[in-house]
């Protein structure tokens, strides 16, 4: 038998075996109280001592699931909420044998992914889990969906290739393993219970990552070095969140009549996610420390509508507001959407960005050092440095990986003053992660709001004839398209083509980012109020909140986008209770390039409501690229892979807050 520290050439190891050895060893870390329960696809369960597992782990079977610790069983199906999931799981069973996983949604039911395997952790309070001592080997991801053929890390053995799984002998016992293929062909077995030790490799490069030699030093040194490096990130965010919290900040009062007044105001029903959104946000704002809280919400979730109201709150106690948002289109239509929800209130609204000419933007950043503006919402523009406010209280932030890195700096500094509220619809990992481990405050809401249905997703090659009935069945249910075409070069031969199919009632503009700024506002303000039938688009439209009577997308060209983008583009339509429509459109024979296929074919498969933090994971593994850490932590990511680099991340954070470092 061979330990991975005396192996020799294309030799088979069975860690079920060889775990005494390497533990007496201790060239591996130990998982002293790890306790979990993992299930996998074809794996033959006892239904009693799952049930009894669950239990002891402090979950209560109930009717339905509806929150963390909740499970409930009828026959053949088994649903679970386990800890620090964002929704429930169903386990569909065959007898004994686990059938199939799949993540739904309890508003309806509804399967929106399936899982090859899941790690269910026991019940904890979250007070109890910030605090937590993690280790490498703790899963940061609970679900492992693994391919045939897909690299993966093994936390103690390094990276290889995704095999299968096989039945091995133990003792007198055949066992599930999974069978991990290591440079010279060398195989790792890998019993079922130890699966929290192995996560698919995820970077930010797309070459084919390095494969090691089983029981060689260079994983464990290529490790140390990731370790130290990561240890570095760990120590600059928590000395920033240190240096947060050592200043007071202002505490804002209760809530008060005109807050109930103004939230009433909403036109819709608020979903279980908006509201405890909603009351963590105010929370923070009610305490004496700066709040620095991400909302993560997919598109058409509702973030904005808590934004609105934490900025009703901080008006309330007479404190500026700054809404920054990437682009001016998105900059005018919240301008519009706040003016008409505070009309009733005696509160000034204003408005920075290139729709203003110079002379309008003079008097309103006069107004904003003066304190005769309340709420500003503009672009990068107002983190200008002639933009002084007399009494800034909330900065409100739309998708902050879309500003650049002075805009970022500017945004560091604010953070060490005022409330932040930061809102992101497709979660960069990075953001999504740290907040998770402690070094953010993270609010999600993944609840879809009443009656929305899934938006119907189509990839399909350039149609003229499907462009011309999409468009008809829109006009005919009096509806509105967006045509996006990303090329401004030939966008009017476009609009030409697509008149030339419709009848001449059908009402048809061009938005594009190098329109005179007049006409370009013009264009979307006729297209707001429903004067425009078609809007023949380039990605300006990307960022946007409701236009309810735009229902219809077709994206040309769309091999050409990027993943996120494609999801963005989709979230612009199906805000409502009405069907709504997404074409892709390809040229005709064209033959695309491996990640353009993934790109479409992961567009398709995750058309599901709530499926953006699936496609943030899928997008960063197929971009291979993005600045997300900074450059020298892109290296490190390669070395383990994203998963481990998390694992170590939140290890590094842990151990310096339990030591009450940075803040002793």
């Amino acid at each position: 038998m061979f330990t991975p520290l005396e192996m020799n050439n294309n030799s088979n190891i069975d860690y079920g075996n060889v775990s005494d050895k390497i533990a007496k060893k201790k060239r591996f870390l130990s998982l002293t109280g790890f306790k979990s329960l993992k299930l996998y696809t074809g794996a033959i369960i006892d239904l009693n001592t799952i049930l009894a597992t669950l239990v002891e782990f402090g979950y209560k079977r109930q009717e339905i699931v509806l929150e963390e610790g909740d499970f409930a069983w009828r026959g053949e199906i088994f649903d679970i909420f386990p800890f620090t999931f964002e929704l429930p799981i169903r386990i569909e069973l065959n007898m004994t044998e686990v059938a199939s996983i799949k993540t739904f949604n309890p508003v309806d039911g509804n399967p929106i992914w399936e899982h090859r395997m899941v790690i269910i952790l026991p019940l904890k309070k979250t007070h109890a889990l910030k605090t937590a001592a993690f280790s490498e080997d703790s899963p940061v991801e609970n679900f492992i969906d693994l391919n045939t053929g897909d690299y993966v890390v093994h936390t103690q053995a390094g990276i290889g290739r995704f095999l299968g799984l096989d039945k091995i002998k133990v003792g007198d016992k055949y066992k599930d393993h999974l069978v991990i293929e290591y440079d010279r062909q060398e195989k790792l077995y890998v019993p079922v219970e130890s699966m929290h030790l192995v996560q698919k490799y995820i970077a930010f490069q797309v070459r084919r990552p390095k494969l090691y030699r089983l029981g060689s030093k260079e994983w464990l040194k290529a490790k140390e070095r990731a370790r130290r490096g990561i240890r570095k990130l760990a120590w600059e965010l928590l000395s920033l969140q240190a240096m947060r919290l050592s200043v007071s900040g202002f505490t804002y009062s209760p809530d008060t009549d005109w807050q109930k007044q103004f939230e009433a105001t909403f036109a819709y029903t608020e979903t279980p996610g908006q509201i405890k959104a909603t009351q963590e946000v105010k929370a923070d704002m009610e305490s004496p420390k700066p709040m620095d809280r991400l909302l993560c919400g997919d598109v058409g979730y509702g973030k904005t509508e808590v934004a609105m109201r934490a900025s009703f709150k901080a008006l309330m106690d007479n404190k500026q507001v700054v809404y920054l948002v990437p682009t001016t289109i998105l900059a005018e239509q919240h301008y519009q959407n706040f003016s008409s929800r505070l009309r009733d209130f005696p509160i000034n609204i204003q408005m920075l960005s290139r729709f203003r000419t110079k002379s309008q933007q003079e008097e309103i950043v006069r107004g904003i050092t003066e304190g005769a503006v309340d709420i500003v919402i503009g672009t990068h523009r107002l983190l200008s440095d002639d933009v002084k406010f007399k009494d800034l209280g909330l900065v409100i932030i739309d998708e902050e990986q879309r500003f650049g890195v002075r805009a970022k700096e500017k945004l560091k500094t604010l953070r060490l003053t005022c409330d932040v509220l930061t809102l992101t619809a497709t979660p960069i990992p990075r953001t999504l992660y740290m907040s998770l481990m402690g070094a953010k405050d993270l609010s999600v809401i993944n609840t879809s709001p009443q009656n929305r249905l899934p938006i119907k997703t189509i990839v399909v090659e350039y149609d003229e004839d499907l462009i011309r009935q999409a468009i008809l069945r829109e006009s005919n249910r009096k509806g509105q398209v967006y045509f996006v075409h990303n090329r401004v070069q030939d966008i009017e031969k476009v609009k030409e083509k697509i008149t030339r199919l419709l009848p001449s009632n059908i009402k048809i503009a061009i938005a594009h980012g190098q329109m005179l700024t007049n006409i370009l506002e013009k264009a979307m303000l006729d297209f707001l109020k429903a004067k425009i039938d078609v809007l023949v688009c380039t990605m300006i439209i990307e960022s946007g909140i409701d236009i309810p009577n735009a229902n219809t997308i077709i994206v040309n060209n769309a091999h050409h986008f990027g993943l996120s983008d494609l999801h963005q583009l989709r979230g612009r339509v199906g805000r409502f209770d009405k069907p709504a429509y997404a074409y892709y459109m390809v040229p005709k024979k064209e033959v695309l390039d491996t990640d353009a296929k993934r790109r479409l074919q992961a567009i398709q498969e995750y058309s599901e409501l709530g499926a953006g933090f699936k496609i943030a994971m899928e997008d960063l593994e197929i971009r291979g690229a993005g600045n997300l850490l900074g450059i020298e932590q892109h290296g490190f990511i390669a070395a383990v892979g994203f998963d481990l680099y998390c694992r170590l991340l939140r290890e590094a954070i842990g151990n310096f807050k339990k030591a009450g470092i940075p803040n002793g």
